[in-house]
């Protein structure tokens, strides 16, 4: 099973701290993590998916493997940039998402469009017309969110 983690480039201690659970959580369930490879939340989840055994697969936007974290496993070079956001939603049966920016928006955004479950923790509300949408699953912390992705996906 693939799941997307996604989230910002850069984050605090504490979101690191959370991705890192959501990466160890993936990783004991045997899931495989899938991101967009770089620092900040990819790397904080896949730090913790590589501790606890875990796969991980980083889309890289530029055109160079090496700068993929170094919990990244398998490495995919795309030369194409934030256009690699697609790649990555694609590639997922869910995505968690963990806090993030604009970035991380459009990937949510990619994978409501293509029907693809997303698990939000602490991480972007959306509404329309004033009104809150419940599209995002809410998470309280990573073993709710890595629960709730894994249901989203069996359903």
């Amino acid at each position: 099973m693939f799941i997307g983690v996604i989230g910002g480039g850069r984050c605090s201690k504490k979101v690191a701290i959370l991705a890192e659970g959501v990466g160890r959580e993936l990783a004991e369930h045997g899931a495989t993590l899938v991101c967009g490879g770089l620092g900040g939340v990819m790397e904080a989840a896949c730090r913790g998916a590589r501790e606890a055994g875990g796969r991980t697969i980083g889309i890289l936007p530029g055109n160079r493997a090496e700068d993929a974290n170094a919990y990244v496993d398998t490495p995919i070079v795309t030369g194409i940039g934030e256009m690699r956001n697609v790649i990555i939603i694609k590639s997922v049966e869910v995505v968690i998402a963990i806090d993030g920016q604009y970035g991380t928006l459009s990937e949510i955004g990619h994978a409501l469009a293509r029907g693809i479950p997303v698990v939000g923790l602490d991480t972007w509300e959306l509404s329309q017309r004033g009104k809150l949408k419940d599209s995002i699953i809410l998470a309280k912390d990573a073993k709710d969110a890595v629960e709730k992705a894994l249901a989203a996906v069996s359903v």
